[in-house]
């Protein structure tokens, strides 16, 4: 039998292998069918752009974080917020809820221009682009995993004489952190589309900045670099979400 860290090192060296795979057999399909770089760059030609300053990695991909770490942050404190207020209070929830319901539903690129004219080209309209996009999944995950609590637990809190807080701090939270989790790890996937959405409807710097750049020249290398570093950053940030996961909620009850 394995242990659950025997089992953990076991997936991801899977994980490793089958990513390496799909590099190699990329690598290989592109010289063996000489596919011009325009077309589809080679892994050796993508990784090629990293070390040429005039595309400032650095300062663009740190950009991007900011703009995508700040997006998801917001958005996971407004979600918890918004969804405790919902479930302390009924009447709240029956105001709002539909509100942000028929909000969500707005394209964000139609919000795009408006930040853009309401708060000017920079990181912030992008990190409310992100907010506004991965919130509402963490609002929804979270206030249901809130209301989903035990009948039976709810009378014991009540016959011994257990205040609100005491029911949300010994009952409600801990039962509703495997929804919180699956909200945010969803928020951490939209927050990255957001930040993007925002760099290329305006932006001056970001890797959303810089593949708007350099697609005019057909720079197809330095784009697929971008892709990849986009990706690492989403793949990052749902890692740190995974990793809070494990510290907080016990295995048995994490939502797969």
């Amino acid at each position: 039998m394995f242990s659950d860290d025997g089992r953990s090192v076991r997936s991801l060296a899977i994980i490793l292998i089958v990513h390496l795979a799909v590099i190699v057999l990329w690598q290989v399909l592109v010289d063996a069918f000489q596919v011009p770089k325009f077309i589809l760059p080679s892994p050796l030609a993508t990784i090629a752009t990293l070390g040429s300053p005039s595309y400032a990695w650095l300062s663009n991909l740190a950009v991007t974080a900011i703009e995508i770490l700040g997006g998801f942050c917001l958005g996971a404190l407004v979600g918890i917020m918004l969804a405790v207020m919902f479930t302390w209070s009924p009447l709240v929830s029956l105001l709002l809820l539909p509100l942000f319901v028929t909000l969500n539903m707005i394209p964000k690129v139609a919000l795009g221009p408006l930040f853009i004219v309401w708060f000017s080209y920079g990181i912030f309209p992008n990190i409310l682009i992100a907010f506004s996009i991965c919130f509402f999944p963490i609002l929804l995950t979270t206030a249901r995993g809130l209301s989903e609590v035990e009948p039976d637990l709810l009378d014991l809190v009540k016959s011994l004489r257990g205040s609100r807080w005491t029911l949300f701090r010994k009952i409600q939270l801990p039962g509703a952190l495997p929804y919180v989790f699956s909200g945010m790890k969803v928020g951490a996937i939209l927050a990255v589309a957001g930040a993007i959405v925002g760099e290329f409807i305006a932006s001056e710097r970001g890797l959303g900045y810089l593949m708007i750049q350099v697609q005019s020249s057909l720079d197809t290398p330095a784009m697929v670099m971008a892709v990849v570093l986009l990706t690492l950053l989403g793949v990052a940030l749902y890692g740190i979400v995974l990793g809070l996961e494990r510290m907080f909620v016990v295995r048995d009850i994490r939502l797969q």
